[in-house]
């Protein structure tokens, strides 16, 4: 059974984020096993999903895998009813034509699409963004809407200005500021830095459950068609332990990249970076991802003995990657502040994104992750840069534009800006672990 629902939005920041969690959470309290999915890239929505429902969410992005592969991943993680949360605009991709938007997730998953519409301004105006929605591209998959923002009153005339542009009204959210979200450089706050957030999904579930047409949304989830499944393969015993930084400063990880690690073998340790005194013993290999170290530097400064160690650990030669904000953390230092000194240079703040979206990168040597020549495909989204970026991989944007080089990649060691999703290509993580066999095996 794949009961299910997609809900995307008319733009970014029209409410996306706030209305899958309400939907979520008023379905956890009708007892319903739901699960969660993200489009995209996106780290920090998926944190407030599994706030939501207690599991972890996954993400479904059409620039890593082709549409095969994401009716798998869904199928996959698929709950008793799921929620699929779109990016950005239901349209919006790469490039002027919106390449793998969440258009594109909604057709590989044949998943019917709620939109959320902030009703903030506009009245009659919103039946004629509903109707350019739904008739924009072939099977939009577009059929039904929540107005985010509205008042009772306010909603009963969205609701008959909707059906009247062929979109089924599905309720709507109140406006209420206790209950929003603050943002940032990199988008919203993360789930575990709102100390009250627990109140605040459970709040936001009561409001669904009053003001949403509960009814008429598992319904239509219900009308989802069956998708085809194959039986998942089974893990594989563990050989390595690997260790895996996860803590406030390092939280930008892929449930999909752990997942993956676990089937070829791995046992994973997490660890702290501002917390721990020292890595997990017996480590074969070093996971440092991304996340926010500059809002921690001072912290991971005075951590010294955690430095110390991290810095040994590279120069011992422990298969290690390190993306965009680990690879930070592996600095000289951080807007001044020492780091774990295993890369020469500093890291730095800059006033604008330096390299974002998608990109395809290609090795120019061997290396762990793969032979001279190969290629994945990846993202980047930072504000910061370095003085040591490396040029072992040569980029491209998905969106066009020129190549650059990028990140240092030996026989032990990948360390960059970009970002990995090792089920674009499970080959590079087959090469980490492998690396992380060899050195166990030392």
């Amino acid at each position: 059974m794949h009961d299910r629902l997609l809900i995307a939005g008319t733009n970014s920041g029209c409410g996306k984020t706030t209305a899958t969690c309400a939907l979520l959470c008023a379905l956890k309290a009708r007892g319903k096993k739901a699960a969660a999915f993200k489009c995209g890239p996106d780290y920090i929505d998926p944190m407030f999903h599994r706030e939501a429902i207690g599991i972890p969410s996954h993400n479904l992005d059409p620039f890593f895998c082709p549409p095969e592969t994401l009716r798998e991943q869904f199928a996959a993680g698929a709950g008793e009813i799921s929620v699929i949360e779109g990016v950005m605009g239901y349209y919006d991709g790469a490039g002027t034509d919106g390449r793998f938007s969440t258009y594109d997730v909604a057709r590989a998953t044949k998943t019917p699409v709620v939109l959320v519409m902030d009703a903030h301004g506009m009245y009659t105006s919103a039946g004629a963004i509903l109707q350019g929605f739904r008739g924009f591209r072939e099977e939009s998959g577009v059929r039904g809407v929540i107005f985010n923002g509205a008042s009772p009153m306010l909603y009963k005339g969205l609701a008959r200005i909707a059906r009247d542009a062929g979109v089924e009204p599905y309720g709507f959210l109140p406006r209420v500021p206790e209950l929003s979200v603050p943002s940032r450089h990199l988008g919203l706050y993360t789930a575990g830095e709102i100390a009250d957030i627990n109140e605040k999904l459970r709040r936001l579930g009561e409001l669904a459950g009053e003001d949403f047409d509960m009814e008429g949304l598992l319904s239509l989830a219900g009308s989802a068609p069956e998708l085809p499944t194959k039986p998942k393969a089974e893990p594989s015993p563990e050989r390595v332990r690997v260790a895996v930084a996860r803590d406030e400063a390092f939280c930008f990880i892929y449930q999909e990249n752990l997942e993956t690690l676990r089937a070829l073998g791995c046992e994973l340790c997490f660890f702290s970076p501002v917390h721990d005194a020292a890595l997990p013993e017996r480590i074969g290999g070093l996971y440092l991802p991304g996340g926010y170290p500059e809002l921690y530097a001072r912290e991971l400064a005075e951590n010294r003995t955690m430095r110390a160690a991290v810095k040994a650990a590279v120069s011992d030669g422990v298969p290690t990657i390190a993306e965009c904000g680990g690879f930070m953390y592996l600095h000289d230092s951080l807007d001044g502040e020492p780091m774990a000194g295993a890369i020469g240079g500093a890291s730095y703040k800059t006033d604008r994104l330096q390299r974002f979206g998608y990109v395809t990168m290609t090795a120019g040597r061997d290396n762990l992750l793969c032979r001279d020549g190969e290629s994945t495909r990846a993202h980047e989204f930072h504000f910061y840069e370095s003085e040591n970026c490396g040029g072992d991989f040569a980029a491209v944007n998905a969106g066009g534009g020129k190549e650059y080089r990028c990140c240092h990649a030996g026989k032990t060691l990948y360390a960059g800006f970009p970002h990995l999703f090792f089920p674009a290509n499970p080959a590079f993580a087959e090469g980490f672990v492998n690396g992380a066999l060899e050195y166990a095996a030392r």
